[in-house]
């Protein structure tokens, strides 16, 4: 798609880069058949190709108005067109640059405005664990519409680790652990069921303190020095252990992994972190993508039934994970293999389940309606349990779901403790 831009954009490397990403898209509209807000409202600027129209005319100096700003912030960022896109269109990417773009020209109403600053900075300060635990203890008296928000404190195990397995391979293998800003707080146990499998595999563990947020929340929703700000902040923090010889950086929240991966890409033009933004993008993996190894050195820890108590379970595979990292169809082939009565997710399973991080706060019409959608085709598998592999997603099926949804990590370390 040719772009001219307005001669007020012509130093401008933000509109630049979605001049060069508007190129490949050949306006095909194979797009909006997979667009879970074009499903639900049936309006051509509520998908990929009509937000991406209204994204050229901005560009060639056509100026935004409150409806533009509405339309791009009902896209959930799940990339689940950039799956189906014949000319491998980066719609996040460009997405990120309307946004932006858009946001300079439009004021957001002040109360709008007030939501989404404190969605940036409460989410990810010092304060959010301790008010969320007092929200936890008076969850009984909360207003139905915040307390469908907490979550019930998560039962701990009763074990603190699991038997070491002998002659691993993988053993003396060191990893730094993302454990993210909300996850810790929203269910602690992921953290601790990775730690426990990691280190029954003989793998070292390290969890650098000064690491914080990914800067997903800030980048998607336009505080983009914020969001580099976080990045740099993260990368200094893990740089000494890659430099140390750490070869993996580990996410087991597939929308704090999905960001990393791009850190390469959102700091490509800063000269001082431009080059160590692209090694720490590329040593970052999803901790599915080491699911596969781990098989055959646990299938002999899970002998005799040992995943059968845990009865039927459905999975349900993040955007972020399918979509945004193109890592579809690992978790499931690997824990059947394992021995769980695992069903892969059934109809509609590259649809969003309409958290999308904080869109659930800021649009909870559409969020609500494809969580509904989503839960009826998981249900439909009568699980006695829903398996994820991000903690945006566990944290909203479990609003409605009346069955537990967890990380698949959980299980796995249950299973490995069972007698």
């Amino acid at each position: 798609m040719q772009t001219t831009l307005a001669t007020h954009y012509e130093d401008s490397l933000t509109a630049k880069l979605g001049q060069d990403l508007l190129r490949q898209c050949v306006h095909c509209g194979f797009c909006t058949a997979t667009c879970p807000t074009y499903q639900l409202l049936g309006d051509e600027l509520d998908g990929p190709r009509g937000r991406i129209y209204l994204i050229r005319e901005v560009l060639q100096g056509e100026k935004p108005t409150r409806s533009t700003q509405e339309h791009l912030d009902r896209c959930l960022t799940c990339r689940s067109c950039e799956s189906t896109c014949p000319s491998g269109v980066q719609y996040g990417h460009l997405l990120d640059v309307g946004r932006a773009l858009v946001d300079e020209q439009v004021p957001r109403p002040w109360l709008e405005r007030g939501l989404r600053g404190l969605l940036v900075h409460f989410l990810t300060s010092p304060l959010f664990a301790p008010a969320y635990r007092l929200a936890q203890w008076i969850r009984p008296v909360l207003p139905q519409s915040i307390k469908a928000k907490v979550l019930a404190r998560q039962a701990q195990p009763k074990h603190t680790s699991l038997p070491r397995i002998q002659d691993s391979p993988l053993a003396g293998q060191r990893v730094l652990l993302l454990e993210g800003c909300v996850q810790p707080t929203l269910r602690p146990n992921i953290n601790g069921a990775t730690r426990r499998v990691l280190r029954a595999l003989g793998m070292e563990v390290i969890t650098p303190q000064d690491a914080g947020c990914c800067a997903a929340l800030a980048q998607h929703l336009g505080h983009l020095e914020r969001a580099q700000a976080q990045m740099r902040l993260n990368i200094d923090a893990w740089w000494p252990h890659v430099e140390a010889g750490v070869k993996t950086l580990l996410s087991n929240a597939s929308g704090c992994g999905v960001m990393v991966k791009d850190y390469g890409h959102v700091l490509k033009d800063d000269p001082v972190y431009a080059g160590k933004a692209r090694r720490v993008s590329a040593l970052c993996k999803d901790l599915s993508e080491l699911l596969p190894e781990w098989v055959p050195h646990l299938r002999p820890q899970l002998r005799q039934g040992k995943t059968q108590g845990l009865g039927a379970m459905v999975f349900h595979p993040p955007c972020t994970l399918q979509h945004g990292q193109k890592l579809p169809s690992l978790v499931e082939p690997a824990l059947k293999d394992l021995g769980f009565n695992l069903t892969p997710a059934p109809q509609d399973a590259h649809l969003c389940c309409g958290s999308a991080g904080t869109y659930s706060v800021l649009q909870p019409v559409l969020s609500q309606a494809l969580q509904k959608r989503k839960l009826q085709h998981l249900m439909a598998q009568a699980p006695a349990q829903i398996l994820s592999a991000n903690i945006g997603c566990i944290a909203h099926l479990q609003e409605k779901s009346t069955v537990p949804v967890k990380h698949w990590i959980e299980a796995l370390d249950e299973a490995l403790a069972a007698p």
